[in-house]
């Protein structure tokens, strides 16, 4: 597996990445890769179906200048700040693998990680809903995925050190709830893992066997995406 460490500069060319190596590698082929990023400034990111008006505080996004901004894949709505890792992992999708269909892929690649992290975390670590690992009964990784015919791509955030505060501040309860939260406000439903990112990213390492370097990135592409989906209203504002 190929590995990629890179944080681009703006949150719009982080989302387009991920896009960009899905694209590139459903097209052309290749190895599957393991990439990281780690945000520098706070903004909201809503899932591919979700809406902007039930699932975020715009008014105080706005008053913040918090950018709200859309990703490619499913799932619920988060915070992405400083003290936030995220992981992409785009994988063939072969016959006879777990990962022919969504709930297959969601088992097999949350228990690899559950596994990678219960050997630093000890066995209070737990998959929760569909594609929520959680920590004591409380979430500290989401994830979601999207899918090519011949790859795809599964990504998520681990909790390390966000001001979870904020994600108060900026998001509502959600529309759609995983039954374990228990209508537990934010604060009270998440935890952070308080795990340094390089711990984080060696253990997922070491879970996928990802050593070898990436191939070259697709910047046009990115270039493009950005500029044509990740930057726009259209995109990020669609109901």
């Amino acid at each position: 597996m190929k590995l990629l460490d890179l944080t681009l500069p703006t949150p719009e060319e982080n989302l387009a990445c991920d896009e960009a190596l899905l694209d590139g590698i459903e097209v052309g082929g290749g190895d599957d890769l393991l990439r990281f990023w780690e945000p520098r400034g706070y903004f909201v990111v809503v899932g591919y179906a979700n809406n902007v008006a039930t699932e975020v505080d715009v008014a105080a996004c706005a008053d913040d200048g918090v950018p709200i901004l859309r990703r490619c894949s499913g799932g619920g709505t988060v915070l992405q700040g400083p003290g936030c890792l995220n992981y992409s992992l785009i994988l063939r999708i072969a016959e006879g693998r777990a990962l022919q269909t969504i709930s297959g892929a969601n088992r097999f690649i949350m228990q690899r990680h559950r596994e990678a992290l219960v050997r630093a975390c000890g066995a209070a670590v737990a998959v929760r809903g569909h594609t929520d690992l959680a920590l004591c009964g409380r979430k500290f990784s989401g994830n979601s995925q999207r899918r090519r015919r011949h790859f795809l791509l599964f990504h998520g955030t681990f909790l390390l050190e966000l001001d979870l505060a904020r994600v108060e501040r900026y998001l509502p309860m959600p529309s759609k709830q995983p039954g374990y939260r228990r209508e537990r406000i934010h604060r009270e439903f998440l935890t952070n893992l308080r795990m340094p990112a390089t711990q984080v990213k060696a253990l997922l390492r070491d879970a996928w066997g990802a050593t070898a370097p990436a191939t070259p990135v697709p910047f046009g592409a990115i270039s493009a995406l950005v500029r044509e989906k990740y930057s726009t209203p259209a995109w990020n504002f669609r109901s």
